[in-house]
């Protein structure tokens, strides 16, 4: 059994790359095998995160509404939510050696602020050194799909948001970011999720169980 350490494990990449589902599928293995662990996701995790993911993931981009929020506005709002988080809900997990099982975390607003939306970087780091506290992840899994899977995906997700309506270049280059962040970094695993089948979950969990070294 593995020595008690507190844990950060992230799930990036595109909507309808099965993040969710395999972060999931992870929790109920490390539970089965008596693990203390959380799972939680970003934008959210906390009531009051929760009510800012309302608020942010609202598909607000119709023909007859013209008004948005400016970038900067929607980033300090996940921003915000990021901050409320980390401080009630990740860190003091990690505090209690649990093993955090994020559904997105930093990288998702590099990709989708930064290269997405060309916020300035610096500008995001800034305020990540204020709330971040030094948490960071210990792995990070960015699932690679294809856009045939993940448009199949999302067509049957019940309830949508603004960001699994977005077009076929706006996901090509949000997957690209994801992968360029991920590049030559010793705890990022890229992994093909196209299939998201028991081979993916197999895979996944052998990398957690060296990692947190479980026999």
């Amino acid at each position: 059994m593995r020595k008690k350490k507190p844990f950060l494990i992230v799930f990036e990449g595109i909507e309808g790359c099965g993040k969710s589902f395999q972060s999931r599928k992870l929790h109920n293995k490390l539970k089965k095998l008596g693990i203390s662990s959380i799972l939680t996701r970003e934008p959210g995790g906390t009531k009051s995160a929760e009510l800012i993911r309302n608020l942010i993931l609202k598909d607000y981009f119709k023909s007859t509404q013209r008004d948005k929020f400016d970038k900067y506005t929607d980033t300090l709002l996940y921003l915000a939510a990021r901050n409320e988080h980390i401080k009630f809900k990740i860190k003091p997990a990690l505090k209690l050696n649990k093993v955090v099982i994020c559904d997105r975390f930093i990288d998702s607003t590099t990709a989708y602020q930064v290269y997405g939306k060309k916020v300035n970087k610096n500008f995001i780091s800034s305020i990540h050194k204020h709330i971040l506290h030094g948490v960071k992840p210990n792995i990070v899994f960015v699932l690679k799909v294809s856009q045939l899977s993940a448009k199949k995906r999302l067509l049957k997700r019940k309830s949508k948001n603004r960001y699994d309506n977005l077009g076929k270049a706006f996901y090509n280059k949000a997957q690209m970011s994801f992968l360029k962040i991920a590049n030559r970094k010793k705890n990022y695993y890229i992994l093909n999720s196209s299939d998201n089948d028991n081979s993916l979950e197999k895979k996944i969990f052998e990398i957690v169980k060296k990692q947190l070294k479980i026999k």
